[in-house]
């Protein structure tokens, strides 16, 4: 039995749609469990346990892991996010919870210019002293948070950042889940750090030109220093202090440390990953002002 919080996100959908299709038992987690078997497609629903659960409820956690072997952990970014992780984590030892995914961070250390990845290696040291076998997965910028730019450029053609030329690494949560679900079923895979990328980096101003070759109109990337950007994003995208704070801390990164794909996804699923021309093509609509789906 595998356990899999986070169930509701990109990742973890997708993880439990992964584990579906190779016949693995799961048990997703929720504080909602009505709201996620709502979200999840119908062969996925009948092969889940979906159980209600609370992260900052012990008592909830160590009924859930009742019976499980493994643990998948993802949560949202947040300033609650280390106190959170490490009640799990300690919350699954203590369940007998014999091996842990835990989805970090790229360059999570003590030192690192981001809070969000100085808290995710904080977890980590947990995690590491806390018994179980542990994998961590540190994969860089998710092609599904760009999703959030549709609206910028439906409207006026506009992608704003401040990454000036800075090349960024991208991937797709499906080829994340895709290598958690090989750590979690594959005993080789288990018990290592993986930093997951794309296929290749791009720049703010390759991403602009991208999406206007498919878009067959122009699109232009407006580079902001970092407290323009965070008054933008709080302001205009109404985008909570914390996170924009995190946006512009990883943007800033980008431009002093440089980021280069590597061949982690091809070397464990024995395939590319899934390229950033493909995935944006495929939400095509959205970025011509179609309305995202609300579930």
């Amino acid at each position: 039995m595998i356990v899999v919080m986070g169930a509701t996100g990109a990742t973890g959908s997708a993880l439990l749609h992964r584990l579906t299709e190779l016949g693995i038992r799961t048990r997703a987690l929720s504080r909602n469990p009505g709201r996620l078997r709502t979200r999840l497609d119908s062969t996925t629903l009948s092969r889940t346990e979906v159980l209600a659960a609370d992260a900052a409820d012990p008592a909830s956690l160590r009924a859930a892991f009742t019976g499980a072997t493994q643990l998948f952990l993802t949560m949202a970014n947040s300033p609650a996010q280390v106190s959170l992780e490490t009640g799990v984590i300690a919350a699954a030892a203590e369940s007998g919870i014999g091996h842990i995914v835990k989805l970090s961070a790229p360059g999570a250390g003590p030192d690192s210019p981001v809070a969000i990845a100085r808290g995710h290696h904080t977890i980590e040291v947990a995690l590491r002293s806390s018994g179980p076998t542990c994998t961590v997965l540190r994969p860089y910028a998710f092609m599904q948070k760009l999703l959030l730019l549709a609206p910028g450029v439906a409207a006026g053609g506009i992608i704003h950042g401040a990454m000036a030329d800075a090349a960024c690494n991208y991937i797709d949560c499906r080829d994340i889940a895709d290598v958690a679900a090989a750590a979690l079923t594959r005993p080789e895979i288990a018990g290592h750090t993986y930093t997951l990328t794309g296929d290749r980096t791009y720049s703010h101003p390759q991403l602009a030109d991208l999406l206007g070759s498919l878009l067959e109109r122009d699109v232009q990337y407006v580079d902001l220093p970092g407290a323009d950007l965070h008054r933008h994003l709080t302001g205009t995208a109404r985008v909570p202090g914390w996170l924009a704070s995190h946006i512009v801390e990883i943007q800033h990164m980008a431009t002093t440390h440089p980021e280069e794909p590597d061949d982690t996804v091809t070397r464990i699923l024995g395939r590319p990953p899934r390229t950033l021309e493909a995935f944006l093509h495929e939400h095509l609509d959205l970025f011509r002002g179609a309305p995202r789906p609300r579930i």
